[in-house]
């Protein structure tokens, strides 16, 4: 008899049914086709201890299964549960009635019981597009899947489970999660504030702003002057996740795995800091099985690259894109994958490989020309997508010792969220910009307005330090930045003096390097 079972194969971040077609008839063989992996073809032992685990006989004939669509790649363990469960209702095991109306997805152990995978929520989002009355999926998966809404979610914990329901024998009550009050309740907790850096009050403000604007930030200083303290603070003061990009980042974790188990929503913005050692597919996503990168995976959150200069140029370049159209294309052979990529980069450097070039007190030992080989590490169309560039200087010992308090993480975060609330109100009619960094040529033109004595500022600027029209644009978000913060609807001419002053690297010492 011909039985048809429902699951799905997650492609990119977003998920494909696949129909599982069995077929038990007299015979010896086990065959699948549809172009399964090694994983799923070696599915026939779990099953077949999974299934006398639970009690009942694997079918001692010939079975058939085709994975449709046939020109899909079917990748992994979580096709066990409804293909074991194909086979039994083939056999006349397993009532089939309730099949059509279920999305069936796990893997199974020897034992019986379901594992979790990967790519719930896509799958259940999927589920619901197709209008399937319900979804069985793993108990460690069932809240991930529960987020989704109007489509009954079904956690599992064995083979035996399934059966018995399927047979009438067991009832099992769907698991239901209001998803916005228990997002609402969700509480953000950090083990680290800005309250205990001490000095360094002109990084927190770039900090401040460029958390504001969602600008791209990178810092230049000394060994020790508290670079990488610094960044590992700032998803203390980013506004806290909105629930529709609660469920985006969520989705993206997903599908790589990422998340803890039994968890249902990421609450926080992540926070991702690679090693230098990272590749290019790493970095963007992709592979023999695609899967999302460190960029994708820091989706409405923070990219934090330590050691800026020590990253191979080939992976550095390979942000250029991202950076500017806010997603990667990743084309191969096989197939063509949309991630999505909307981050902030904060990148942290030395200003030469020694470390105290520019440095107050201690004399720079590189050889001649050491420097600008450092520095020319990082190509100019790279740093120009940087809006801010900061310098960062030692802290003098009396703030370093000094028992005062900084100003509290929470403080700062307070005057983000209110200038991103006025962003949010000016790019309501918007639906791809959220904050300034985000602007394109036509927004800028609406919401920048500069006056003769501001242009007369920005022209002196661009003229004496060769600045390229790129830069221009960033000088622009980060001074309606600065601008949002002030409470001004104007930019004014101290604002466009004050983000000029980001251009470290366009200017002074280091402008003459490049």
């Amino acid at each position: 008899m011909l039985v048809k079972t429902y699951g799905a194969a997650v492609y990119g971040i977003d998920a494909i049914p696949v129909t599982m077609e069995v077929v038990v008839e007299p015979g010896f063989t086990f065959t699948i086709v549809g172009l399964p992996d090694t994983a799923v073809k070696e599915s026939y032992q779990r099953m077949l201890s999974a299934i006398k685990m639970s009690g009942l006989e694997f079918p001692r004939m010939g079975i058939v299964v085709n994975m449709s669509p046939a020109d899909v790649k079917k990748e992994g363990a979580s096709y066990d549960l409804p293909l074991a469960i194909g086979i039994l209702a083939s056999a006349g095991k397993v009532k089939h009635e309730r099949l059509n109306r279920l999305m069936i997805m796990g893997e199974l152990s020897l034992d019986g019981s379901v594992l979790p995978i990967k790519g719930i929520l896509p799958i259940a989002i999927k589920a619901r597009e197709l209008g399937y009355e319900g979804i069985i999926v793993p108990q460690a998966n069932v809240r991930e899947a529960a987020v989704v809404n109007n489509i009954n979610v079904y956690g599992v914990n064995t083979l035996r489970e399934v059966i018995d329901y399927l047979n009438d024998e067991l009832s099992l009550q769907p698991t239901v999660i209001d998803t916005r009050a228990e997002f609402a309740r969700a509480n953000e907790h950090f083990d680290v504030d800005f309250s205990e850096v001490k000095g360094q009050e002109s990084v927190k403000r770039a900090f401040e702003i460029a958390c504001a604007g969602g600008h791209n930030i990178i810092l230049i200083g000394p060994p020790g002057s508290g670079k990488s303290m610094m960044a590992k603070r700032l998803p203390t003061i980013l506004p806290p996740l909105t629930l529709h990009e609660a469920l985006e980042t969520t989705k993206i974790h997903s599908v790589a795995g990422k998340l803890k188990q039994g968890s249902m929503l990421m609450t926080t913005r992540p926070f991702r800091a690679p090693h230098h050692t990272i590749s290019p597919v790493a970095l963007v996503g992709g592979g023999t099985n695609p899967m999302p990168g460190e960029i994708s995976l820091a989706h409405n959150g923070i990219l934090f690259l330590d050691e800026f200069p020590e990253f191979p140029r080939a992976v550095l370049e390979v942000m250029r894109q991202p950076l500017e159209d806010r997603h990667i294309t990743v084309s191969r052979a096989k197939y063509t994958i949309d991630y999505p990529a909307s981050i902030m980069l904060v990148a942290s450097m030395n200003p030469c490989p020694c470390g105290y070039y520019n440095h107050p007190t201690k004399r720079c030992e590189c050889m001649p020309g050491a420097v600008k080989k450092y520095l020319n590490r990082i190509s100019g169309p790279l740093l120009d997508r940087i809006d801010i560039q900061c310098e960062i200087l030692p802290v003098p010992f009396d703030e370093l010792s000094s028992h005062k308090p900084g100003e509290t993480s929470a403080a700062i975060r307070e005057r983000v969220i209110k200038a991103r609330a006025i962003q949010a109100q000016r790019y309501a009619d918007e639906p791809h910009v959220h904050c300034n960094a985000q602007m394109n040529n036509r927004l800028l033109s609406i919401h920048v307005a500069l006056d003769q004595e501001s242009t007369h500022l920005l022209r002196n600027a661009m003229t004496r330090y060769d600045m390229s029209a790129r830069a221009y644009d960033r000088i622009l978000k980060v001074a309606r930045t600065i601008a949002d913060l002030d409470g001004s609807a104007q930019v004014k001419p101290q604002h466009i003096r004050e983000a000029i002053s980001y251009r470290n690297l366009d200017r002074s010492s280091y402008g003459q390097i490049f």
